[in-house]
């Protein structure tokens, strides 16, 4: 096959001094024999180059106006870096090709004027194609689509964005069946289901596999403090004037953290120690959007000598004169480790730089863990599952707001997307008689009513339409996959927005209040309804806190540290403190073989402690915290609490755990975890996003958004109404289904629950272990003041650790 390059694109690469790579001229092959393609490459290899080089032979070769490539990114920032460094090579050769961006942040009359006069290159999100295919003139504006290029596919095809950008491509398919699609990823476990994930009706086979080649290994470290290594925390803010050292003497620095609260915490505590007075910024999703476009600018302009970031910069972004990333605390996994190693030096033949901060010893154990996994080249394995009701809800509305649609049509083309394939015929008469009335116990409600399926007859074709146009207003306004929690802007008293805190956090303050957000410390002037007015001020403030669900150590990184404690000569690498808690462990009580359950009990201070390591992450041991403190409570046991980590849990009472076997048998998933998760707060929260996804609940209306407050209030309501009216709603399994895999991480509280009878070992101490300690210092941290948190734990924690590593 031809992989020759127009002349004006075989130049410029010569004037680069670059020769194309393999992988990018099989791109070029796959794309002239009409080929699906999902190449998966090492950052710094030419994804994006590689992705768009057929694009720019086409048009080279044939130019043409109208949307040639649609390129579909997970992040607006990324849709705008790529927009940048694609116009470079466009402008170079002088081509007659306009390249734009289509994001929630674009404006309203360039948005018009985009879908008259589309470019021929746009680049654009998952929830903003959707909305374009929302318009009757989408059948136009695509009818002439060449090609759909999905980058960064890993971040979140598995999820429920994957599920809307799958459902728009079937779409855009059938607008035009001779779409071609390609997705770009560097970190893939299973090249195989991406594949699947990507092929219109599942066929693997029409997707070509392109692997680019392997780039320099990574020059990874992990950072061992002045001291010793931490005994709790996860901040890694203990080596704040080591990390500080570390980007005085380099050009550019990325300090990843995982959390917003601990991105603004690490800010505050570079900054403290900045002694040289260096250029450093933060970056995070709850920033403005003129915020972030500052840093991003400056970053690419190389203005900045550090910036602190969370998962908003993971993916794609590409500054060139990065040449250090420090991830503050544990990676969580070996694919995001990757993925954020990748942006320091962005060269394939350049080893990328890194360091890790661990923020204690059992983080230790995970950062080697993590880099054992990246030099094997193991990648974590994403957990595909059938697409979800609430997405296809709001997608069925947005083609209903383009045209009238058969049932029988639709179903078809929905079950092209992959995720849809196995959709019943009951299940999609369900959404959309869940469309037409809200369900049965809603039907009185006109504004449920927003599909109307006319009668089949000679003039009528059964067809379903919207029941009023302003239901396909109300569809625009609040159509999106991302549901933020609620929140209130961060005003000065001009009005200048700095970006949003959630109310949560909002309504723990009051008028002189003082927190840190986007660098700066700021005092509550007032607050309303939607806005937290400030002002900059120099009194002490604490760190503002984000709920959702935390990132869980990934299964793949568990079983390497299970390993790490179950082989002794592997404690050679590790740091002399690190040893000497795991030979103390060993001495006096035990550490777990891979596959088995550790369980102690000891008594400590006039409480009676069981201790379980599991290492199934934060979110299930929380779960299962609630669960056993349950059960214990059942038993007379005489609970008092828990606390956890990713790698253990803690339960106390006030009478001693004589057979934990009994706590954990198998029913309490049936039992317990039912009624528990009936009676919490989790339903509802499940309940209130699916609510919002599927259009039942808006957001705003025309001029005007509602409050958090309102929306919960609103769900709440409703949530109520269908628990005694109509349990077996499509949004009550629905939620069901979130608060099951997402916010309890049920599927490795299960996996633990059936390994627990025949693989617990419980060893009974006389005292606490020093296995233990990590997880024990984390009571009673509430009490302590925020800003003095890791502080005050460290100085707690000295007669604990002491009666731990006594070995008399």
């Amino acid at each position: 096959m031809n992989q020759r390059l127009p002349e004006p694109l075989e130049q410029w690469f010569t004037s680069r001094g670059w020769t194309p790579r393999c992988h990018q001229r099989d791109m070029l092959t796959a794309a002239r024999s009409g080929n699906h393609a999902l190449l998966v490459a090492p950052t710094g290899a030419g994804k994006t180059l590689a992705g768009f080089l057929p694009t720019l032979t086409d048009l080279i070769e044939s130019p043409t106006e109208g949307l040639h490539t649609l390129y579909v990114s997970p992040l607006k920032a990324l849709a705008v870096d790529v927009r940048r460094n694609l116009l470079t090579p466009i402008e170079e050769m002088d081509l007659p090709i306009r390249v734009e961006t289509r994001t929630g942040d674009t404006p309203s009359d360039r948005k018009a004027r985009q879908r008259a006069r589309p470019p021929q290159i746009l680049l654009t999100t998952p929830e903003s194609l959707s909305l374009l295919l929302s318009y009757p003139d989408s059948f136009l504006m695509f009818a002439h689509l060449r090609t759909v290029i999905v980058d960064e596919v890993h971040a979140f095809a598995s999820q429920k964005r994957g599920d809307l950008l799958n459902l728009s491509l079937s779409r855009l398919q059938t607008i035009n069946p001779a779409l071609r699609r390609v997705a770009l990823s560097a970190t893939v476990a299973d090249v195989d289901a991406y594949r699947a994930w990507l092929a219109p009706d599942g066929d693997i086979n029409a997707v070509i596999p392109v692997i680019g080649e392997s780039g320099a290994d990574p020059n990874v470290a992990i950072l061992i403090p002045e001291g010793r290594v931490p005994w709790s925390g996860h901040s890694g803010k203990y080596a704040a004037a080591q990390v500080m050292a570390e980007i005085e003497r380099r050009a550019t620095t990325l300090v990843f953290c995982n959390t917003r609260g601990l991105a603004e915490l690490i800010f505050q505590s570079l900054w403290s120690v900045n002694d040289a007075n260096l250029p450093i910024a933060i970056h995070h999703g709850s920033l403005s959007i003129e915020a972030r476009r500052k840093v991003e600018a400056a970053m690419a302009a190389g203005k900045l000598r550090a910036l602190v970031a969370t998962a908003s910069l993971d993916l794609g972004v590409d500054w060139g004169n990065v040449d250090c990333v420090i991830q503050m605390g544990a990676p969580k996994g070996s694919s995001r480790l990757l993925q954020r190693i990748g942006r320091a030096n962005h060269r394939l033949d350049m080893p990328s730089e890194a360091i890790l901060i661990p923020g204690n010893r059992f983080e230790y154990l995970e950062a080697r863990a993590a880099l054992d996994a990246v030099e094997a080249g193991e990648r974590d394995a994403d957990d595909f599952r059938p697409g979800s009701l609430d997405v296809l809800a709001q997608h069925v509305m947005g083609l209903a707001c383009a045209a009238p649609f058969r049932q029988e049509e639709l179903l078809a083309e929905i079950r092209s997307a992959t995720p849809y394939s196995a959709l019943t015929d009951e299940a999609f008469a369900n959404v959309l008689h869940f469309i037409e009335g809200g369900g049965y116990a809603l039907r009185a409600y006109d504004r449920f009513k927003r599909l109307t399926h006319d009668p089949d007859g000679p003039d009528s074709k059964g067809l379903w339409r919207v029941s009023h146009p302003k239901f396909i207003a109300q569809h625009r306004l609040n159509a999106g996959i991302i549901v933020d929690q609620p929140a209130l802007a961060v005003r000065f008293a001009n009005g200048r927005k700095l970006g949003t805190v959630e109310e949560g956090f909002a309504a723990t303050l009051s008028p002189g209040d003082c927190f840190f957000f986007s660098g700066t410390a700021l005092e509550v002037v007032r607050m309303d309804t939607t806005d937290l007015v400030v002002r900059a001020t120099s009194k002490p403030a604490r760190i503002p806190t984000w709920g959702g669900t935390r990132m869980a150590m990934s299964t793949r990184l568990a079983e390497r540290v299970r390993h790490f404690l179950a082989e002794p000569d592997q404690w050679s690498r590790f740091p002399e403190d690190v040893r000497d808690w795991l030979e103390v462990q060993k001495y006096r009580s035990a550490l777990p073989e891979p596959g088995q359950l550790l369980i102690e009990t000891f008594p400590h201070e006039g409480r009676h402690y069981l201790v379980c390591y599991s290492f199934e992450g934060w979110n299930a041991h929380q779960s299962l915290g609630m669960l056993l403190t349950r059960r214990m409570d059942a038993q007379g046991l005489m609970p008092m609490g828990f606390v956890s980590n990713d790698y253990a849990l803690a339960v106390y009472g006030l009478k001693p755990i004589g057979d934990p076997k009994s706590l954990f048998s198998a029913d309490i998933l049936d039992h317990e975890f039912i009624e528990w998760v009936e009676q919490s707060s989790l339903l509802k929260r499940a309940f209130r996003d699916v609510a919002v996804i599927s259009g039942l609940i808006e957001r705003q209306h025309p001029g005007k958004r509602k409050t958090g407050r309102q929306v919960t209030f609103s769900t709440d309501l409703i949530y109520d109404v269908l628990r005694k009216y109509q349990p077996d709603h499509l949004l009550l399994k629905a939620a069901w289904a979130d608060a099951r895999a997402r916010m309890t991480d049920v599927g490795r509280l299960g996996d633990l629950i059936d390994r627990a009878s025949e693989t617990m070992l419980h060893i009974d101490l006389d005292r606490v272990s020093p296995l233990a300690v990590p997880v024990l210092i984390l009571i009673g941290r509430e009490q302590v003041a925020q800003h003095e948190v890791e502080d005050a734990l460290l100085i707690e924690a000295e007669a604990l650790v002491a009666e731990a590593m006594r070995t008399d």
